[in-house]
């Protein structure tokens, strides 16, 4: 899909990093700036590191996320720590942003006990498998804080394919009929695994799709960190005065595979279409230019952020693989308070047989 500029798209960087003629850059302090652009950095430096370590076999499940740096990191970055996340499996960037550790999102991908045990001060769901399901979660939640009359608002991550998804259209139209505290962020990243966009809808943009339920739908360019944080920022603002929900489509792209399980975007895309992504419009870049320009960032300081976010990577992970990684009773244990008769009786057979193995 060739990224335009199109009138529907909300911009405020061109892909040099400068500001387009008739914009002006949201109200961020110096540091501010540099705070997203240095987590947009940390987090494509997880991700690389993240597949090396799946391909050494000490990671398991694991969904790239470099491309969506922009979108993942610039709208939480415009929350405020009390809004609750509700992300997809693909969100870890979003997910740290928020308060979530990296040792929490280690433990997740490799599938131990305590990676799904979210922290009593991370205000956040574990991420969703089942693609769009936290769409619910987040029309619901923020359907609670307008009823409650609190200043919150419950953000909901995922892909353009989640948009096929009956919860998808369950949950923007009960979101809606409700005037919930409700954000709902499509990273739209043109293929959901295989299927490219113009195979999940008949229609021209997602965010269109708002009509029908009568919230606001805006279209940004995703890989610009300012449009998506103001963006962002507007829909909370939106939601905080009990101005209803709003539907993000962040036009991006996915670099990677879907998953580290298998797949080869090599089969259904071109290298012509991955490299004018990655050349021209890689998110990094368009901001680090824009810092640059502003005399904020220097070569030094991007090679001192790498540097430190890599060691605690390598600390990190050691950490994990020394930790626990659970049993089946524990398993059984930890799904109910009080454990069912025909799991305690599973349970029970379970430990006979290792015992006598």
């Amino acid at each position: 899909m060739e990224l335009k500029q199109d009138p529907e798209i909300f911009q405020i960087l061109d892909e040099n990093g400068e500001i387009i003629k008739g914009q002006k850059a949201p109200n961020l302090s110096d540091d501010e700036l540099k705070h997203i652009y240095r987590w947009m950095l940390r987090v494509r430096a997880y991700d690389g590191r993240a597949i090396k370590l799946n391909r050494q076999g000490r990671l398991g499940f694991y969904a790239p996320m470099a491309g969506q740096e922009a979108c993942q990191i610039a709208s939480m970055a415009a929350l405020n720590k009390s809004d609750w996340l509700f992300p997809s499996y693909r969100d870890v960037g979003a997910s740290m942003h928020h308060g979530l550790s990296m040792e929490m999102a280690f433990l997740y991908s490799r599938g131990q006990i305590d990676g799904m045990k979210i922290p009593e001060d991370v205000q956040m769901f574990p991420p969703q498998i089942i693609i769009a399901a936290q769409v619910l979660h987040a029309a619901g939640a923020g359907w609670a804080y307008r009823l409650r009359d609190e200043d919150r608002v419950a953000i909901a991550f995922f892909g353009d394919g989640a948009t096929s998804e009956g919860d998808f259209h369950e949950g923007l139209n009960f979101a809606g009929v409700y005037h919930s505290n409700s954000i709902f962020f499509c990273q739209n990243n043109q293929y959901a695994i295989s299927v490219p966009f113009d195979k999940q809808t008949r229609a021209e943009t997602i965010a269109q799709k708002a009509v029908a339920y009568g919230i606001t739908g805006v279209r940004v360019d995703g890989n610009d960190a300012l449009a998506v944080y103001q963006v962002t920022k507007e829909a909370a603002d939106r939601a905080r005065k009990a101005e209803g929900p709003t539907l993000i489509e962040a036009v991006t792209y996915r670099v990677g595979p879907h998953t580290m399980a298998g797949d080869d975007p090599g089969r259904y895309r071109t290298k012509e279409e991955e490299e004018s992504w990655t050349s021209k419009r890689d998110p990094l870049n368009r901001m680090r230019k824009y810092l640059e320009a502003k005399g904020l960032w220097s070569d030094e300081e991007e090679e001192k952020t790498v540097e430190e976010w890599m060691n605690e990577m390598n600390e990190t992970i050691k950490k994990v693989e020394k930790m626990p990684k659970g049993t089946v009773a524990d398993l059984i244990d930890d799904l109910y308070t009080e454990t069912p008769a025909i799991l305690k009786k599973q349970k029970d057979e379970y430990l006979s047989w290792k015992e006598g193995k």
